[in-house]
């Protein structure tokens, strides 16, 4: 195993820097995804985010949640869009005191590890990968996947080769016969698919509880001294959803949300059509923020600390979900 140093120079760095977060009501940053198309997209290009949190918003695109996580920690961003609950876990995990405020996208088929064709290894021989080299975005929802697909699959991790990489570093990897299997999410993982395959289906890794979602994150101290504001920004969310699932809409929300994506309307229609947008009312169910989301969160850290990914769990994520400004944005 080779990523564990990886995790600790994080774990320091989220540790250290997690009281420097100071927030900034009148002009913030919010953090996103490129090439991961979501309805509030079309909220972020028409202006409805600042028509009603009434401040200027400087929208950032990053390549991992881990990097969130650290730039929430520096105080240079407030809120995060669909950042993974892995490294929200890693960086809670580590003293980061970070909060989940809603549930932003419930995904299986778009985050997944990719085989090379030429060595024909598939769900029936897995077991064949020990000794590859594999790309894995450390801390991320494709990192936990993976573990949780090799823990299945009975790979033992030590017999692995696996190097930290961006999905995008990972696809141009696989291409190039650099890596034997890489993993990742949206259109790099797309793009994954024209070198090989997929060992589990969504369908498959969620019948073995391999559950993906992303949510809106933000540092404990900006919903403090904010929690209008974060429920105003959520409630556009919720409207940029509902907007969506609203199949009317989509002809004048998809070209948009394809250029902020910085994708083809082809490609961005395909991706989303594997999203799920719960309602707000899912999301305060005891399914997601109700009790499900913290119970998963423990899960996840405690399967980190086995993999000796990160020194230790929480006893209990409950305080880093707070859906009072969700419940508040209606």
């Amino acid at each position: 195993m080779k990523f564990k140093t990886t995790f600790a120079a994080l774990a320091a760095t989220t540790s250290i820097l997690a009281g420097a977060q100071a927030a900034q009501a009148d002009d913030i940053t919010v953090a996103y995804f490129l090439e991961w198309p979501m309805p509030f997209q079309y909220a972020k290009e028409t202006g409805m985010y600042e028509e009603a949190l009434g401040v200027n918003i400087n929208w950032v695109s990053f390549d991992t949640g881990t990097a969130m996580s650290a730039a929430m920690a520096s105080g240079d961003v407030q809120i995060s869009v669909s950042q993974g609950i892995p490294p929200f876990v890693v960086a809670t995990s580590a003293g980061q005191d970070l909060q989940v405020l809603d549930v932003a996208v419930s995904y299986a088929d778009n985050d997944n590890c990719v085989v090379r064709a030429d060595l024909e290894i598939d769900k029936d021989s897995a077991g064949e990968l020990a000794g590859k080299k594999v790309a894995v975005p450390l801390g991320t929802a494709a990192h936990y996947g993976f573990l949780k697909q090799m823990e299945h699959f009975g790979v033992d991790l030590a017999s692995l080769e696996i190097v930290d990489m961006a999905p995008a570093e990972g696809e141009a990897a696989l291409s190039q016969g650099a890596v034997d299997m890489s993993c990742g999410w949206g259109g790099a993982l797309r793009r994954m698919l024209n070198s090989g395959n997929v060992l589990l289906t969504g369908a498959e890794k969620t019948e073995l509880g391999i559950l993906v979602f992303d949510a809106t994150t933000a540092p404990t101290s900006y919903v403090a001294e904010n929690s209008d504001q974060a429920a105003a920004f959520l409630g556009v969310t919720a409207a940029a959803n509902a907007m969506w699932a609203d199949e009317a809409n989509r002809a004048k929300m998809l070209p948009v949300i394809a250029k902020d994506a910085g994708m083809s309307e082809a490609d961005t229609a395909a991706t989303l059509s594997t999203f799920v947008f719960p309602t707000v009312e899912e999301q305060l169910s005891g399914a997601w923020l109700g009790g499900n989301a913290q119970t998963f969160m423990k899960g996840v850290a405690d399967v980190f600390v086995a993999s000796g990914s990160i020194d230790a769990s929480k006893a209990s994520y409950a305080d880093n979900v707070n859906a009072d400004p969700l419940a508040a944005s209606q």
